[in-house]
């Protein structure tokens, strides 16, 4: 279920971009967070490992 990695992936961006915005210890910051969690546990119950979720990323040097 891809879609289940896109919804984590998308909760953790919002998470992050509120976190910036106003900071980790906001109210909505909070809930993003969990949102996000609950969204990487149900990726992670439908047998996705966390790699799927945190892609490496590869750095190439010239």
């Amino acid at each position: 279920m891809p879609h289940l990695i896109h919804k984590a992936r998308a909760a953790q961006r919002r998470a992050a971009r509120a976190a910036s915005a106003v900071g980790p210890a906001h109210p909505l910051t909070r809930i993003l967070l969990a949102a996000a969690a609950m969204a990487a546990a149900a990726a992670w119950e439908t047998g996705h490992r966390v790699t799927d979720l945190h892609s490496t990323r590869r750095h190439h040097e010239r």
